[in-house]
């Protein structure tokens, strides 16, 4: 089984990556053996994860999750489905909110 998570670091900034070990790999970001982004923001802490069959798939998604704002993101982690595509930085909505 593959993963795609968010951590919040520290600091409050989040974090996204893919693994086949997730908690193993939360355990390498708290022990500053993760990327160099978490090394100075530990500790982390785990906010949303989802499954995936293969590792491809979770890192395909962690590519698209890691171009996404941070409302975009917040909204991921609280499950907010529907307000996914009025957040997107290219979307109508999101284009006529900021007018």
């Amino acid at each position: 089984m593959a993963w795609t998570y968010i951590v919040e670091c520290a600091d409050g900034s989040y974090y996204v990556g893919s693994t086949i070990d997730l908690e193993g790999r939360i355990s390498q970001h708290n022990l500053g053996a993760g990327a160099a982004y978490t090394r100075h923001r530990r500790p982390v802490r785990l906010v949303w994860a989802a499954d995936f069959a293969r590792i491809e798939e979770a890192f395909a998604f962690e590519k698209r999750v890691q171009g996404w704002n941070r409302r975009k993101r917040d909204a991921l982690i609280r499950g907010d489905w529907a307000a996914l595509p009025e957040l997107s930085s290219r979307s109508w909505a999101a284009l006529r909110a900021r007018s």
